[in-house]
């Protein structure tokens, strides 16, 4: 397969097919809203508002009644497709509407606080990392592993551990031809770094900022409003 350059167009992918039963709300967690509008609707406006990002596909839930509410539905940039049960599979439905040839930038719905400076920095890494990249942070925490109790069982080195973020940057039909075999291997895909992995290629990590933060649970509203009001862009 010919090597991909910066010239090739980028896709964004954004899986939100998922019901966010975490954070006990009577809606997906992607629909909640922080300062006026649904987390979704921030994560799309970074998207959209990219000058090298061609097209958003948003992966949404068969039985989701509140996409089509948003503003950002309506955007000539954004197309919808039907997602799976879990996030891989909402991945590759939308890598299937993808163009054959591109990169695809897979991010979170539910990662609201993304700045157009981590984007660019992640599509500057396809330089260095032609197979392409994820955004990351060093851990900087003591960490611990547990036993079946509860109780810690290990220190485990944080030496060259990294946490995982988003967006993550592939090419569209190698993301698309790994994620496939992964998933009719059985394979365990958290993220689509994983199934890169699988299939023997390691992904380069780019250092992201600590504010891109998921909103998982009730306490990360607040944080997430609290960055969102400092107008990061």
């Amino acid at each position: 397969m010919p090597q991909l350059s910066s010239n090739h167009p980028v896709v964004a992918i954004v899986p939100a097919a998922g019901i966010g039963s975490r954070m006990g709300a009577d809606r997906p967690k992607q629909y909640l809203e922080i300062q006026g509008q649904t987390i979704l609707a921030h994560t799309l406006d970074r998207l959209l508002a990219h000058p090298l990002i061609a097209e958003v596909i948003v992966a949404l839930h068969p039985q989701d009644d509140f996409f089509a509410r948003l503003p950002q539905a309506q955007h000539p940039k954004l197309v919808t497709v039907i997602g799976g049960g879990e996030r891989a599979d909402s991945v590759l439905a939308a890598l299937m509407h993808a163009p054959e040839q591109g990169w695809a930038l897979v991010h979170d719905a539910a990662r609201p606080c993304l700045t157009h400076e981590d984007i660019d920095k992640l599509l500057a890494s396809r330089l260095t990392f032609p197979q392409g990249a994820i955004l990351a942070m060093p851990v900087r925490d003591t960490m611990k592993r547990a036993n079946l109790k509860g109780e810690i069982s290990a220190t485990v080195c944080r030496d060259n551990l990294w946490h995982a973020l988003t967006p993550q940057l592939f090419p569209l039909a190698t993301l698309r031809q790994h994620l496939q075999g992964a998933l009719a291997a059985g394979a365990v895909v958290t993220d689509e770094a994983s199934a890169m992995e699988w299939a023997g290629i390691a992904p380069g990590l780019v250092a992201g900022r600590a504010d891109n933060i998921k909103v998982t649970h009730p306490d990360d509203i607040g944080l997430a409003e609290l960055f969102l009001m400092r107008a990061i862009k």
